[in-house]
């Protein structure tokens, strides 16, 4: 099956006079879907804007793996374990919430910031929470998230080159930029594809682009107690 959403389609979320603009894949905060909950582990999968010097003031999460693909600018991070970094484009950053940890998000850069932030629902719940952030993650290098049971690939593709979608049980894929087809459809920037059991497909990139790949290789679901997207941030 293959399940084409559009990026014009997701939900307006944010606080555009504070500065954030967020556009919401799934279920979210005041947008509630119950058609639209998740995708295998994926519980969230945000476009985030954020303008000089706006943010997201510390808040708590739990039973949650976040990742976070900065695009554009640098992202300041710094949660409740200590941790504080800045996060640029290239760079994956993970934090898993455990059974319970608070972060702040920022921009406090001159330009705007722009990210794509997905949460994961771990397989089990609970835990100590947990950080890292890979520098420069080398295209096509597998990033794996073994708490929820996923691996990302980020692919960056040329103008006419293929890419093998992996023959997982379950593929989420999220285009950051450019022109690509798929199975006959056309995908742009915002575009989302959620794959299930599928083999043998093709990406095919009408111009430069990057593509963000999930897969999942066994169709688990997080125990109870994942946290659910009810506010309307990243």
């Amino acid at each position: 099956m293959i399940d084409v959403r559009r990026g014009a389609d997701r939900y307006q979320g944010g606080d555009p006079a504070a500065g954030i603009t967020t556009r919401h894949a799934f279920s979210f905060g005041a947008f509630y879907d119950p058609d639209n909950l998740r995708f295998g582990p994926v519980l969230a999968c945000n476009e985030e804007i954020l303008a000089p010097g706006s943010g997201f003031d510390e808040h708590p999460h739990s039973h949650t793996e976040i990742v976070t693909w900065v695009v554009e600018g640098e992202l300041t991070h710094q949660d409740s374990t200590g941790e504080k970094s800045q996060v640029r484009p290239g760079d994956v950053q993970r934090f898993g919430a455990g059974s319970g940890a608070r972060h702040v998000e920022r921009n406090d850069g001159t330009g705007r910031l722009r990210f794509v932030q997905m949460w994961l629902a771990p397989l089990v719940a609970g835990g100590e929470p947990s950080y890292e952030v890979v520098r420069e993650l080398a295209d096509a290098a597998p990033y794996e998230v073994p708490a929820a049971g996923a691996v990302l690939h980020v692919r960056r593709p040329g103008a006419g080159e293929r890419i093998r979608v992996p023959a997982a049980d379950r593929v989420y894929l999220h285009v950051v930029r450019g022109d690509l087809r798929l199975d006959g459809e056309e995908l742009g920037p915002g575009d989302s594809v959620r794959i299930s059991a599928e083999r043998d497909l093709e990406i095919t990139a009408g111009s430069p682009g990057e593509l963000l790949i999930w897969e999942f290789p066994d169709p688990a679901e997080a125990g109870p107690g994942a946290d659910r997207p009810e506010r309307s941030r990243a």
